[in-house]
This record gives C-alpha cells, structure tokens and sequence, in this order.
C-alpha cells in the first residue's frame, strides 16, 4: 500500500495536469515510490496503476523503459556510470573497469555485502565534466578518475 507521503507527492504531481489526465504523473510516481522502497516490485507497480486509474502494463511499460528505474533489487548506492563517446574519450571506459575491479562485480550486479550496484548509464549531459557517474539517481559526480572513486566509495562505505 502505498504511504501517505508518497500518495501526497503523487496528488501534487497530479495537481499539475488538467483533470482525467492523472496518468501523466506516472513518471513522478514511480520515482517516489522507488526512492523510498529502493526499487519497483510488481506490487509497487500495481499499486501506482490502481491509484493513476491506470492498466497495470501501462505502469509497467514505462517502468521497463526507462533506466533510471529498477524492477528488481538494487544495493544502497546504484553508481551509474557513463561510457558513451565523450564520457569514453575522457576516461569513463578505464572508471569503468576500475569500479569494476574495486567492487569485485560487473555491470548489473550487486556486491555481496549488498551495498553496491553497478550500472552502465547512457549520455548524462554533463559530457565536460567526463567521466561522470550518477549516485542512486540523483548525486552527479565529476571527473571520475582513480583517486575520485576511490574517495566516493570510501564514504558511501562510511555512510
């Protein structure tokens, strides 16, 4: 069931459309409800469609396409980390391989202590910063070099 808080972050998102139209804060909804349950089970997503008035393959379509959400458990800080071309030509190939060897696993995998899932992330937008990676969605880090992932594993293990 959903919370009260997320049902009321929800009700303002659909404040923002015109009425009948409280589908188009599925994208809202399902980013809530990911940021405090950390990922969208079948239920989540069944929830969020009964509340939109929606079909449940219409949540679920839009959940399976976009990459920022996560249809099955992910470790406490999803790292994202970007190796199109600019990104790749800065470095974001070798980050890559690094946080790969650091955390012991590959892309789509979580490390066993279930702190860390890694990802491969398309074009950030932030292309002058390269390498750049995407902590859980929401914190871009920049110029990801050695000695900076390092220093950003270092205290999300604290944290």
């Amino acid at each position: 069931m959903l919370s009260k808080e997320i049902t009321a972050k929800i009700d303002r998102e659909i404040a923002k459309y015109p009425e009948g139209q409280q589908q188009s804060a599925v994208m809202a909804a399902l980013a809530f409800v990911q940021e405090e349950r950390g990922w969208l089970s079948q239920e989540s997503l069944a929830e969020v469609a009964d509340y939109l008035h929606m079909a449940p393959i219409s949540v679920h379509e839009v959940a399976a396409f976009y990459n920022m959400f996560e249809l099955h458990p992910v470790g406490k800080h999803k790292l994202t980390i970007c190796t199109n071309l600019p990104c790749a030509l800065s470095g974001g190939v070798h980050a890559a391989e690094y946080l790969k060897q650091q955390l012991g696993i590959d892309f789509n995998e979580t490390t066993a202590d279930g702190l860390f899932t890694l990802k491969e992330g398309e074009c950030m937008g932030a292309c002058g910063d390269a390498p750049v990676m995407l902590r859980n969605n929401h914190q871009m880090c920049s110029y990801m070099d050695e000695a900076a992932i390092d220093k950003l594993l270092a205290e999300l293990r604290k944290s």
